[in-house]
C-alpha cells in the first residue's frame, strides 16, 4: 500500500504578479545603470585629464588658449565628448592656474522622462566646487 503524504499547509514560492513586479524593477535598475555608468566613466576621464594637466610643470607659462587646446587634445585621446574646451574655467589668482569645469549630463530614459546629472571637476584636488548663480 502506498502511504499518502500529507499536503503542505503553507506553500512557498513567487506568484506570477510578484515575479513580474521584481522583473520590472530589475529591468528599470539595469536601464538606469546602462545610462549612468558611461556618464561616470567620462566624468572620471575628465577628472584624470584635469589632474594630469594641473601637475604639469609648464602650466604657469601656458596661455588660456594653449590650456584649452591641450585639454582638447587630451580629451580626444580619453574619449571625452561632453566637455568642450570652451566649457573650461581657468583661475590664475593663486599663482598656479586652476582648471575647472562644471557640466550637466542629460539623457532620455523613457518617453519624456530624462535623467540629469551635474558634474564638477577641477585640476586642484582641494578646490571646492564653484557655485554658479
Amino acid at each position: 500500500m502506498h502511504r499518502a503524504r500529507p499536503m503542505q499547509t503553507q506553500q512557498r514560492g513567487l506568484t506570477m504578479i510578484g515575479f513580474l513586479f521584481v522583473a520590472v524593477i530589475l529591468v528599470f535598475m539595469a536601464m538606469l545603470a546602462m545610462k549612468l555608468v558611461p556618464a561616470y566613466i567620462e566624468f572620471f576621464s575628465v577628472k584624470k585629464v584635469l589632474a594630469t594637466m594641473g601637475r604639469e610643470s609648464d602650466i604657469r607659462s601656458k596661455s588660456n588658449a594653449e590650456i584649452r587646446s591641450d585639454f582638447d587634445r587630451r580629451a580626444g585621446v580619453s574619449y571625452v565628448t561632453v566637455v568642450k574646451p570652451e566649457n573650461l574655467s581657468v583661475d590664475r589668482s593663486g599663482g598656479t592656474p586652476v582648471i575647472s569645469v562644471d557640466y550637466t549630463f542629460r539623457t532620455k530614459l523613457v518617453g519624456n522622462v530624462s535623467l540629469v546629472v551635474d558634474f564638477s571637476a577641477s585640476s586642484d584636488p582641494n578646490a571646492a566646487p564653484v557655485q554658479v548663480e
